[in-house]
């Protein structure tokens, strides 16, 4: 599973370079999405630390980040598009950088599934 998740994301982040460094494209300015890389699990670790899963009704803690980690990868979604319509980068480098959000979030998602079962949120498996 690890090295099916390492594999995704870095098939996801060859396509955000090949969006930023072919050289019909030339533009780096799609490596701002990096930062929603960073900041999109965040939320959902923090809430998972301060909620306890012992009730089966619906915590706001933990829907507040669900719905925080749904605006940052909205506005991932959303940044090339911006810079697109405002010919920053071309369409070209747009798609390439949507198919490599779409694969980072599909691996990130997917990690929180592999390695998220445990009730003290520590990786044991590795």
């Amino acid at each position: 599973a690890l090295i099916s998740l390492s594999f995704g994301g870095a098939v996801g982040l060859m396509f955000l370079m090949l969006g930023c460094a072919l050289p019909q494209y030339n533009q780096y300015w799609p490596l701002f999405v990096l930062f929603f890389y960073i900041l999109s699990p965040i939320p959902y670790c923090i809430a998972r630390r301060l909620v306890d899963d012992t009730d089966a009704a619906s915590n706001a803690c933990k829907e507040l980040a669900i719905f925080l980690t749904t605006g940052i990868v909205v506005s991932a979604f959303g940044l090339p598009i911006v810079f697109a319509r405002a010919e920053l980068i071309y369409w070209g480098a747009c798609a390439l950088v949507l198919t490599g959000n779409t694969v980072i979030f599909a691996t990130i998602l997917g990690f929180f599934l592999v390695f998220g079962s445990n009730d003290d949120f520590s990786w044991q498996q590795w």
